[in-house]
């Protein structure tokens, strides 16, 4: 049940020299991508010397399917036993959307190895009944071959920005034939573990980490409200709000991504130092 991981690190088994001046930083995707969502923003946050572990989670790219009832816990556990294998002890992570989800979980059961925490197009709270409802009904639908198709057309659009649809149809067009072959299995699994989360307000309150909010103002599914929100309950917690940008920044925006990743890394190195 292992996480794939496409990772920039020099020497297996123990981190590479950049490690001296700071964590490593996770980065997880959203749903229902794989870590190559995050390519990008990876270039670039190695082009300035950081060790980057982008990991596809249970059922998605390389990684097998999860095994046991729908669960954030046992993806976010799972993230911990491949951080083991990779001799991390501590990291910065950084998720989008279900990324975001899994990083709150990961903070909640093992808050000794979080170094830093961002979070991009995620809500700290828990959905509400409704909205875990629709996530339900979303999972059931995704498993009936004939209504998937139609699904995904329907729904995909709405994970992009307007301007990044009118300006980049080719990423709206890349999004969907994603979004088409990914797993049904492993999606309706994922949709039902977020649905199932618990708020993470609380845990978000205890985390005495350099701490970063970032949402698009144009996300059609995470407001900025919702953002700030999420950014007030973390006690170092600053919120950067990306024009033009809908619910996938990693792809929409990967440059200005990966400079607001670089501010939290080296927040997180200072605060850190000597640490590693």
């Amino acid at each position: 049940m292992s996480p794939a991981v496409h990772a920039a690190a020099p020497g297996a088994g123990r981190p590479p020299a950049e490690d001296a001046g700071g964590p490593p930083v996770v980065l997880l995707h959203a749903l229902p991508f794989d870590a190559s969502m995050w390519d990008g923003t990876a270039r670039e946050l190695r082009a300035r010397g950081h060790r980057v572990v982008a990991a596809d989670q249970p059922g998605f790219g390389a990684a097998p399917p999860a095994q046991g009832p729908p669960s954030l816990d046992a993806v976010a556990d799972t993230l911990a036993a491949e951080l083991d294998r990779q001799g991390i002890a501590a990291a910065v992570l950084a998720g989008c959307s279900l990324g975001g989800y899994t990083a709150m979980a990961f903070l909640r059961r093992h808050p000794h190895r979080v170094r830093g925490l961002a979070l991009l197009a995620a809500r700290g709270t828990a959905d509400t009944a409704q909205a875990a409802e629709q996530r339900r009904r979303f999972a059931d639908a995704v498993l009936d071959d004939e209504a998937r198709e139609r699904l995904v057309a329907a729904t995909t659009p709405s994970l992009l920005g307007a301007t990044t649809r009118g300006r980049r149809p080719d990423l709206l067009g890349r999004v969907t034939r994603l979004a088409l072959a990914a797993p049904p299995q492993s999606v309706a699994w994922t949709q039902r573990a977020v649905a199932a989360r618990p708020d993470s307000t609380a845990v978000l309150r205890a985390a005495a980490v350099p701490a970063l909010v970032a949402i698009g103002d144009e996300d059609e599914l995470v407001s900025p409200d919702e953002a700030r929100l999420t950014a007030a309950a973390l006690p170092q917690g600053r919120l950067a709000i990306l024009p033009g940008v809908g619910h996938l920044a990693p792809l929409e925006a990967p440059r200005e991504t990966a400079r607001l990743l670089a501010g939290l890394l080296a927040r997180a190195g200072k605060a850190g130092a000597g640490a590693w």
